[in-house]
């Protein structure tokens, strides 16, 4: 994985981030030792102690676990990386359907642009799967929106077109 790290944000957080997206993805399974601080440092281009707090950060928030004179483990809590992994993914999902409300795109939509990129498969239970996948879409955008009207105000009230 590629340690892109930009100016916006601590670099310590982004370094966290890069982590769990390891650890998610697979690249660091459940139960696995991790690298130590000085060769993940090395591999990221960054100080250690900034490798350091960020992989503390990681063991406050349950996903890696430290035991001493042995090293730093992924947790061997499948579920929870799941969870996280889930919780990821929808964000990054409201975050999509977000900017596709903002060109004007709506649900349907979206759902038919994503089922006719080459990447969704082509299994015998393709067309269920799409129908799924539809109606978790609609329903994300709608998530969506509810959250933007909630956050906007502490009445329902629809966005004005235009």
């Amino acid at each position: 994985m590629v340690w892109t790290l930009g100016p916006d944000r601590p670099i310590y957080l982004q370094l966290k981030d890069i982590i769990v997206l390891m650890i998610i993805s697979g690249r660091h399974p459940p139960g696995s030792k991790l690298p130590g601080v000085r060769e993940l440092a090395s591999e990221a281009s960054v100080n250690p102690n900034t490798m350091q707090r960020a992989l503390t950060e990681l063991e406050r928030d349950g996903l890696v676990q430290a035991e001493r004179t042995v090293g730093r483990f992924v947790i061997d809590d499948v579920a929870a990386i799941e969870r996280k992994k889930s919780e990821i993914a929808f964000r990054y999902a409201e975050e999509f359907l977000v900017k596709m409300r903002a060109i004007g795109m709506g649900a349907s939509e979206v759902a038919e642009m994503i089922l006719r990129m080459p990447d969704t498969g082509s299994s015998s239970a393709q067309g269920m799967s799409d129908c799924v996948l539809s109606g978790a879409i609609e329903t994300a955008v709608y998530a969506t929106e509810v959250k933007s009207y909630s956050s906007n105000s502490n009445k329902y009230r629809p966005k004005e077109d235009g």
